[in-house]
Protein backbone atom coordinates (compact mmCIF):
# COMPACT_ATOMS: atom_id res chain seq x y z
CA UNK A 1 0.00 0.00 0.00
CA UNK A 2 1.41 3.34 -1.01
CA UNK A 3 1.84 5.94 1.68
CA UNK A 4 -0.03 9.08 0.67
CA UNK A 5 1.52 12.09 2.37
CA UNK A 6 -0.49 14.95 3.76
CA UNK A 7 -0.13 18.30 2.01
CA UNK A 8 2.19 20.48 4.09
CA UNK A 9 0.67 23.61 5.56
CA UNK A 10 1.29 26.71 3.46
CA UNK A 11 2.65 29.94 4.90
CA UNK A 12 0.04 32.37 6.18
CA UNK A 13 -1.32 34.58 3.44
CA UNK A 14 -0.05 32.36 0.61
CA UNK A 15 -2.37 31.30 -2.19
CA UNK A 16 -1.93 27.96 -3.87
CA UNK A 17 -4.22 26.09 -6.24
CA UNK A 18 -5.69 22.62 -6.03
CA UNK A 19 -7.31 20.37 -8.62
CA UNK A 20 -9.33 17.35 -7.51
CA UNK A 21 -9.84 14.65 -10.14
CA UNK A 22 -12.72 12.26 -9.49
CA UNK A 23 -12.04 8.95 -11.19
CA UNK A 24 -8.58 7.40 -11.65
CA UNK A 25 -9.36 5.60 -14.90
CA UNK A 26 -7.85 6.32 -18.30
CA UNK A 27 -9.21 9.87 -18.54
CA UNK A 28 -8.72 10.86 -14.91
CA UNK A 29 -5.16 9.60 -14.60
CA UNK A 30 -4.18 11.11 -17.96
CA UNK A 31 -5.74 14.42 -16.94
CA UNK A 32 -3.77 14.36 -13.67
CA UNK A 33 -0.59 13.66 -15.62
CA UNK A 34 -1.29 16.49 -18.06
CA UNK A 35 -2.01 18.92 -15.22
CA UNK A 36 1.17 17.86 -13.42
CA UNK A 37 3.43 18.24 -16.45
CA UNK A 38 1.88 21.60 -17.38
CA UNK A 39 2.20 22.93 -13.83
CA UNK A 40 -1.52 23.68 -13.76
CA UNK A 41 -1.85 23.61 -9.96
CA UNK A 42 0.25 23.20 -6.84
CA UNK A 43 -1.81 20.26 -5.55
CA UNK A 44 -3.41 17.48 -7.57
CA UNK A 45 -5.74 15.12 -5.73
CA UNK A 46 -7.11 11.85 -7.13
CA UNK A 47 -10.32 10.28 -5.83
CA UNK A 48 -11.46 6.78 -6.77
CA UNK A 49 -13.43 4.02 -5.05
CA UNK A 50 -10.65 1.58 -6.01
CA UNK A 51 -8.07 2.44 -3.34
CA UNK A 52 -5.40 0.15 -4.76
CA UNK A 53 -5.73 1.76 -8.19
CA UNK A 54 -5.67 5.33 -6.90
CA UNK A 55 -2.65 4.61 -4.67
CA UNK A 56 -0.79 3.16 -7.63
CA UNK A 57 -1.59 6.12 -9.88
CA UNK A 58 -0.53 8.60 -7.19
CA UNK A 59 2.74 6.79 -6.54
CA UNK A 60 3.53 6.66 -10.26
CA UNK A 61 2.87 10.40 -10.60
CA UNK A 62 4.92 11.19 -7.49
CA UNK A 63 7.90 9.38 -8.99
CA UNK A 64 7.97 11.96 -11.76
CA UNK A 65 7.97 15.03 -9.50
CA UNK A 66 11.69 15.60 -10.05
CA UNK A 67 10.87 16.44 -13.67
CA UNK A 68 7.89 18.78 -13.14
CA UNK A 69 7.06 22.07 -11.47
CA UNK A 70 6.86 21.92 -7.68
CA UNK A 71 3.66 20.11 -6.79
CA UNK A 72 1.95 17.74 -4.37
CA UNK A 73 0.09 14.66 -5.58
CA UNK A 74 -2.30 12.96 -3.18
CA UNK A 75 -5.10 10.42 -3.47
CA UNK A 76 -7.76 8.54 -1.57
CA UNK A 77 -11.06 6.69 -1.75
CA UNK A 78 -12.49 9.30 0.66
CA UNK A 79 -14.13 12.46 -0.79
CA UNK A 80 -12.38 14.44 1.94
CA UNK A 81 -9.29 14.38 -0.29
CA UNK A 82 -11.11 17.01 -2.41
CA UNK A 83 -11.34 19.47 0.48
CA UNK A 84 -10.14 22.95 -0.47
CA UNK A 85 -10.10 22.22 -4.20
CA UNK A 86 -10.45 25.18 -6.54
CA UNK A 87 -11.65 22.93 -9.36
CA UNK A 88 -13.20 19.48 -9.08
CA UNK A 89 -13.09 17.52 -12.33
CA UNK A 90 -15.51 14.61 -12.56
CA UNK A 91 -14.29 11.94 -14.97
CA UNK A 92 -15.96 8.95 -13.26
CA UNK A 93 -18.65 7.27 -15.30
CA UNK A 94 -19.61 4.18 -17.23
CA UNK A 95 -17.03 3.17 -19.83
CA UNK A 96 -18.07 3.59 -23.44
CA UNK A 97 -17.83 0.32 -25.37
CA UNK A 98 -17.06 -0.03 -29.11
CA UNK A 99 -20.17 0.84 -31.10
CA UNK A 100 -22.01 2.19 -28.06
CA UNK A 101 -23.49 5.68 -28.31
CA UNK A 102 -22.89 8.28 -25.62
CA UNK A 103 -26.60 8.38 -24.89
CA UNK A 104 -26.55 4.68 -23.98
CA UNK A 105 -24.22 5.61 -21.12
CA UNK A 106 -26.58 8.15 -19.58
CA UNK A 107 -28.58 6.06 -17.13
CA UNK A 108 -25.63 4.49 -15.30
CA UNK A 109 -23.65 7.72 -15.20
CA UNK A 110 -26.56 9.81 -13.89
CA UNK A 111 -27.09 7.21 -11.16
CA UNK A 112 -23.42 7.56 -10.22
CA UNK A 113 -23.78 11.35 -10.03
CA UNK A 114 -26.64 10.96 -7.55
CA UNK A 115 -24.30 8.90 -5.39
CA UNK A 116 -21.09 10.94 -5.50
CA UNK A 117 -22.05 14.59 -5.99
CA UNK A 118 -23.49 15.28 -2.50
CA UNK A 119 -20.24 14.14 -0.86
CA UNK A 120 -18.12 16.11 -3.29
CA UNK A 121 -20.07 19.33 -2.73
CA UNK A 122 -19.85 18.81 1.02
CA UNK A 123 -16.05 18.42 0.79
CA UNK A 124 -15.50 21.25 -1.70
CA UNK A 125 -18.51 23.59 -1.51
CA UNK A 126 -16.74 26.57 -3.10
CA UNK A 127 -15.10 24.74 -6.01
CA UNK A 128 -15.86 25.08 -9.69
CA UNK A 129 -17.05 21.73 -11.06
CA UNK A 130 -16.08 20.50 -14.51
CA UNK A 131 -17.91 17.45 -15.86
CA UNK A 132 -15.81 15.30 -18.17
CA UNK A 133 -17.96 12.18 -18.45
CA UNK A 134 -20.34 11.12 -21.18
CA UNK A 135 -22.93 11.92 -22.33
CA UNK A 136 -21.54 15.19 -21.00
CA UNK A 137 -24.45 17.50 -21.87
CA UNK A 138 -27.12 15.35 -20.21
CA UNK A 139 -24.86 14.53 -17.27
CA UNK A 140 -24.06 18.22 -16.75
CA UNK A 141 -27.76 19.12 -16.69
CA UNK A 142 -28.47 16.30 -14.24
CA UNK A 143 -25.51 17.31 -12.07
CA UNK A 144 -26.80 20.87 -11.84
CA UNK A 145 -30.18 19.61 -10.65
CA UNK A 146 -28.66 17.10 -8.20
CA UNK A 147 -26.05 19.44 -6.72
CA UNK A 148 -27.99 22.71 -6.65
CA UNK A 149 -24.85 24.56 -7.75
CA UNK A 150 -25.18 27.68 -9.91
CA UNK A 151 -24.68 27.27 -13.66
CA UNK A 152 -21.48 29.32 -13.57
CA UNK A 153 -19.77 26.87 -11.22
CA UNK A 154 -20.81 23.58 -12.80
CA UNK A 155 -20.38 22.99 -16.50
CA UNK A 156 -19.13 20.38 -18.93
CA UNK A 157 -16.07 20.03 -21.13
CA UNK A 158 -18.50 20.05 -24.04
CA UNK A 159 -17.05 20.33 -27.53
CA UNK A 160 -13.64 21.75 -26.60
CA UNK A 161 -12.08 18.45 -27.70
CA UNK A 162 -14.31 18.23 -30.79
CA UNK A 163 -13.24 21.75 -31.80
CA UNK A 164 -9.60 20.72 -31.46
CA UNK A 165 -10.28 17.72 -33.69
CA UNK A 166 -11.90 20.02 -36.24
CA UNK A 167 -8.93 22.38 -36.24
CA UNK A 168 -6.47 19.50 -36.64
CA UNK A 169 -8.33 18.10 -39.65
CA UNK A 170 -8.68 21.53 -41.26
CA UNK A 171 -5.00 22.30 -40.68
CA UNK A 172 -3.98 19.05 -42.35
CA UNK A 173 -6.33 19.66 -45.29
CA UNK A 174 -5.19 23.25 -45.76
CA UNK A 175 -1.48 22.75 -45.14
CA UNK A 176 -1.23 25.24 -42.27
CA UNK A 177 -0.36 25.06 -38.57
CA UNK A 178 -3.19 24.14 -36.19
CA UNK A 179 -2.68 27.45 -34.37
CA UNK A 180 -3.69 29.33 -37.53
CA UNK A 181 -7.12 27.68 -37.61
CA UNK A 182 -9.99 29.13 -35.59
CA UNK A 183 -13.18 27.09 -35.73
CA UNK A 184 -15.76 25.73 -33.30
CA UNK A 185 -17.92 22.67 -32.99
CA UNK A 186 -21.16 23.51 -31.17
CA UNK A 187 -24.21 21.69 -29.87
CA UNK A 188 -24.17 18.22 -28.38
CA UNK A 189 -20.86 16.52 -27.67
CA UNK A 190 -22.01 13.68 -29.87
CA UNK A 191 -23.63 12.72 -33.13
CA UNK A 192 -25.82 15.84 -33.52
CA UNK A 193 -22.97 18.33 -33.06
CA UNK A 194 -22.49 20.98 -35.75
CA UNK A 195 -19.53 22.84 -37.21
CA UNK A 196 -19.79 26.63 -37.14
CA UNK A 197 -18.38 27.27 -40.60
CA UNK A 198 -19.76 30.82 -40.77
CA UNK A 199 -17.48 32.07 -37.98
CA UNK A 200 -14.42 29.92 -38.81
CA UNK A 201 -11.22 31.44 -40.15
CA UNK A 202 -7.73 30.45 -41.24
CA UNK A 203 -4.97 32.97 -40.68
CA UNK A 204 -7.52 35.75 -40.44
CA UNK A 205 -9.25 34.74 -43.69
CA UNK A 206 -12.89 33.63 -43.32
CA UNK A 207 -12.90 29.89 -43.92
CA UNK A 208 -15.61 30.13 -46.56
CA UNK A 209 -13.33 32.54 -48.50
CA UNK A 210 -10.16 30.46 -48.07
CA UNK A 211 -8.13 29.99 -51.25
CA UNK A 212 -6.22 26.69 -51.20
CA UNK A 213 -2.41 26.79 -51.11
CA UNK A 214 0.11 24.16 -52.13
CA UNK A 215 -2.37 22.08 -54.12
CA UNK A 216 -4.85 21.61 -51.27
CA UNK A 217 -8.46 20.89 -52.21
CA UNK A 218 -10.92 23.81 -51.91
CA UNK A 219 -13.11 23.77 -48.82
CA UNK A 220 -16.36 23.40 -50.72
CA UNK A 221 -19.54 21.94 -49.22
CA UNK A 222 -18.52 18.37 -50.06
CA UNK A 223 -15.13 18.70 -48.39
CA UNK A 224 -16.65 20.42 -45.36
CA UNK A 225 -19.10 17.53 -45.01
CA UNK A 226 -16.19 15.06 -45.13
CA UNK A 227 -14.33 17.04 -42.47
CA UNK A 228 -17.38 17.14 -40.22
CA UNK A 229 -17.93 13.40 -40.58
CA UNK A 230 -14.29 12.72 -39.72
CA UNK A 231 -14.61 14.81 -36.55
CA UNK A 232 -17.85 13.14 -35.41
CA UNK A 233 -16.53 9.66 -36.19
CA UNK A 234 -13.10 10.09 -34.62
CA UNK A 235 -14.04 9.09 -31.06
CA UNK A 236 -15.63 5.87 -32.28
CA UNK A 237 -12.49 5.05 -34.28
CA UNK A 238 -10.26 5.62 -31.26
CA UNK A 239 -12.47 3.57 -28.95
CA UNK A 240 -12.61 0.73 -31.50
CA UNK A 241 -8.81 0.72 -31.71
CA UNK A 242 -7.70 1.20 -28.09
CA UNK A 243 -10.78 1.06 -25.89
CA UNK A 244 -10.90 4.67 -24.72
CA UNK A 245 -10.01 8.24 -25.62
CA UNK A 246 -7.71 9.75 -23.01
CA UNK A 247 -4.77 11.85 -24.21
CA UNK A 248 -6.55 14.63 -26.07
CA UNK A 249 -9.45 14.84 -23.63
CA UNK A 250 -6.98 15.06 -20.75
CA UNK A 251 -5.22 17.97 -22.41
CA UNK A 252 -8.51 19.66 -23.34
CA UNK A 253 -9.84 19.46 -19.79
CA UNK A 254 -6.55 20.76 -18.42
CA UNK A 255 -6.80 23.86 -20.61
CA UNK A 256 -10.32 24.49 -19.34
CA UNK A 257 -9.09 24.16 -15.76
CA UNK A 258 -6.26 26.61 -16.41
CA UNK A 259 -8.70 29.13 -17.90
CA UNK A 260 -10.54 29.04 -14.57
CA UNK A 261 -7.53 29.02 -12.24
CA UNK A 262 -5.67 31.74 -14.15
CA UNK A 263 -8.77 33.87 -14.83
CA UNK A 264 -7.90 33.83 -18.52
CA UNK A 265 -11.26 35.01 -19.88
CA UNK A 266 -10.76 32.50 -22.67
CA UNK A 267 -13.56 31.77 -25.13
CA UNK A 268 -14.17 28.03 -25.24
CA UNK A 269 -17.11 25.88 -26.42
CA UNK A 270 -17.97 24.37 -23.05
CA UNK A 271 -21.34 22.85 -22.20
CA UNK A 272 -23.42 25.01 -19.90
CA UNK A 273 -27.05 25.70 -19.10
CA UNK A 274 -28.37 28.02 -21.80
CA UNK A 275 -30.92 30.77 -21.26
CA UNK A 276 -32.34 32.23 -24.48
CA UNK A 277 -29.26 31.63 -26.61
CA UNK A 278 -30.79 32.23 -30.04
CA UNK A 279 -34.06 31.12 -28.44
CA UNK A 280 -32.59 27.98 -26.82
CA UNK A 281 -33.14 27.53 -23.07
CA UNK A 282 -33.18 24.93 -20.30
CA UNK A 283 -30.65 22.59 -21.87
CA UNK A 284 -26.90 22.14 -21.48
CA UNK A 285 -25.22 22.58 -24.82
CA UNK A 286 -21.85 23.72 -26.11
CA UNK A 287 -21.52 27.19 -27.57
CA UNK A 288 -18.50 29.53 -27.48
CA UNK A 289 -18.48 30.95 -23.94
CA UNK A 290 -16.25 33.05 -21.73
CA UNK A 291 -14.38 30.96 -19.14
CA UNK A 292 -12.67 32.68 -16.22
CA UNK A 293 -12.32 32.47 -12.44
CA UNK A 294 -16.11 32.56 -12.08
CA UNK A 295 -16.33 29.37 -14.13
CA UNK A 296 -18.39 29.67 -17.28
CA UNK A 297 -19.62 33.24 -17.73
CA UNK A 298 -21.42 34.62 -20.74
CA UNK A 299 -22.03 32.75 -24.00
CA UNK A 300 -20.86 34.50 -27.14
CA UNK A 301 -23.42 35.00 -29.90
CA UNK A 302 -21.23 34.06 -32.85
CA UNK A 303 -22.65 34.56 -36.35
CA UNK A 304 -24.54 31.52 -37.65
CA UNK A 305 -26.11 30.68 -40.97
CA UNK A 306 -29.73 29.58 -41.07
CA UNK A 307 -28.60 25.97 -41.51
CA UNK A 308 -26.22 26.18 -38.55
CA UNK A 309 -28.87 27.70 -36.32
CA UNK A 310 -31.35 25.02 -37.37
CA UNK A 311 -28.72 22.38 -36.61
CA UNK A 312 -28.04 23.86 -33.18
CA UNK A 313 -31.74 23.88 -32.35
CA UNK A 314 -32.09 20.28 -33.54
CA UNK A 315 -29.13 19.31 -31.37
CA UNK A 316 -30.79 21.00 -28.40
CA UNK A 317 -33.99 19.03 -28.98
CA UNK A 318 -31.98 15.79 -29.21
CA UNK A 319 -30.30 16.44 -25.85
CA UNK A 320 -33.53 17.65 -24.25
CA UNK A 321 -35.29 14.44 -25.30
CA UNK A 322 -32.67 12.39 -23.44
CA UNK A 323 -33.03 14.65 -20.37
CA UNK A 324 -36.78 14.00 -20.31
CA UNK A 325 -36.21 10.28 -20.66
CA UNK A 326 -34.41 10.36 -17.31
CA UNK A 327 -36.85 12.68 -15.56
CA UNK A 328 -35.09 16.02 -15.99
Amino acid sequence: MAVIPDVPAQPAGSRTTKIAVVGAGAVGSTLAFAALTRGSARTIALLDIDRQKVDAEVLDLQHGLMFTSQAHVIGSDDPAVCEGADVVVVTAGAKQKPGQSRVDLAEATIGLMRTILPGLVEAAPDATYLMVTNPVDVVTYAALKISGLPRERLFGSGTVLDSSRLRVVLAERCGVAVGNVHAYIAGEHGDSEIALWSSASIGGVPLLDWVPVGGAAPLDAEVRAEVHHEVVDSAYRIIAGKGATNYAVGLAATRIIEAVLKDERRIMPVSSLLDDYYGISDVCLSVPSLVDRRGVADPVRVPMSDDELAGLRASAESVRAVQKRFGF
